[in-house]
């Protein structure tokens, strides 16, 4: 059946898939691995216009690591997490001085570089080099967990276990497209909220659909708020930053907030961060 299934989900992403930047054939190493810092936790269409500008202005490595980290904070803008932008100078740095400004194929010199983890050092080897190599993301999880183990949603994630059930699937040739074809459905089929069963290449080979959709009683990662938290107010105050040319005051960061000791413990940890760097005069700048 993972045969039959991973024939018809190879099938459908040929036709089906979205015509992406940094899926195109001319898209080089550097190119896949911004997208893959960009895309954690932040949806396509958010990801789409930073991302061309930050190629534009950094083409490779080399180009960001001659830049400051402010303007790598500054070019982040409203994406979110922005301790991404910092780790991906610093990735930057790091393939320029260790590597010659290559991109490494290898998934454990990947790894090494600041920032890169399990989850990306993977998808750069597969969709950059053409590696065969299990690649976990919630989209691939859930396709997993409901087409393989007939349940609803995947639970807490498992590093080991979600790496072996997905290489389980992966063919000896053919691997990268079926990875990639993986995400796509869990990204427009089978969904957390609203799966299109219907229009599932592989709803015949669903173990869930089969069992009748049961609802999932398992554990649940828990769910992250955004409104009226700590990383809310950090990235106003980032704003507050990104919009000046020049340091700014500490009035200046005294923006409207309910709770002005929440205000001063956002600062103070943009500025551990590295996010933020309080000057000598009192006022505050972008990391040089």
């Amino acid at each position: 059946m993972p045969d039959e299934l991973v024939a018809d989900l190879a099938r459908w992403y040929r036709h089906a898939a979205r015509e992406l930047p940094w899926r195109r054939r001319d898209a080089g190493p550097w190119a896949v691995l911004v997208s893959e810092i960009m895309l954690q936790q932040t949806p396509v269409n958010r990801v789409l216009p930073v991302y061309a500008a930050w190629l534009e202005r950094w083409p490779t490595p080399a180009a960001l690591a001659a830049d400051s980290a402010g303007e790598a904070v500054r070019m982040w803008g409203k994406l979110g997490y922005p301790r991404r932008a910092l780790r991906l100078r610093e990735c930057a740095v790091a393939i320029t001085e260790r590597f010659g400004g290559a991109v490494p194929s290898d998934v454990a010199e990947l790894e090494s570089l600041p920032g890169i983890g399990t989850y990306t050092a993977r998808a750069v080897a597969v969709f950059a080099y053409g590696q065969r190599h299990p690649v976990v993301d919630t989209n691939v999880r859930r396709v997993v967990a409901r087409a393989i183990d007939g349940v609803g949603e995947a639970g807490p994630p498992s590093t080991r276990r979600d790496l072996i059930a997905v290489e389980a699937l992966l063919p000896p040739a053919g691997a990268p497209l079926v990875s990639i074809a993986l995400m796509e459905l869990g990204a427009l089929v089978c969904t957390a909220r609203a799966p299109r069963c219907l229009a599932c290449p592989i709803a015949a080979h669903c173990a869930w659909l089969g069992a009748g959709s049961p609802p999932y009683t398992g554990p649940r990662a828990r769910a992250q708020t955004f409104t009226g938290t700590d990383r809310q107010l950090r990235g106003l105050l980032l704003d507050v930053l990104r919009a000046s040319t020049q340091p700014v005051t500490e009035v200046a960061l005294k923006i409207p907030w309910h709770d002005e000791p929440q205000r001063q413990r956002a600062l103070d940890s943009l500025i551990a961060d590295g996010l933020i760097d309080p000057l000598e005069d009192g006022t505050f700048a972008l990391p040089s």
